[in-house]
């Protein structure tokens, strides 16, 4: 092997080096990119999920509170209103 064929094996390889270099370097960007979306992501989830269980526990308590009074009015004086609004109905 000549002088002259080392220096252009050299200057090839040197070529490859940077190319591989640059590709490592956006590999790692895109890496970095991803993990702080996914942060992002599991951020997201986690406030939606804590969202998911306030709503329900909401729902739960209004349910609660609409059977309770529901238990409250009589049962009675609805029926009767309810048969005098069905007779008024049916008159027209």
């Amino acid at each position: 092997m000549t002088i002259i064929d080392f220096l252009n094996y050299s200057e090839g390889m040197d070529a490859d080096l940077k190319a591989l270099e640059h590709k490592l370097t956006t590999l790692i960007n895109l890496c970095t990119s991803l993990k702080d979306d996914n942060q992002q992501l599991r951020s997201a989830l986690n406030q939606s999920q804590q969202d998911i269980t306030k709503l329900h526990d909401n729902m739960q308590l209004a349910s609660t509170k609409l059977e309770a009074l529901m238990r409250t009015l009589p049962t009675d004086s609805y029926s009767s209103n309810n048969t005098v609004l069905e007779n008024e109905l049916d008159k027209k």
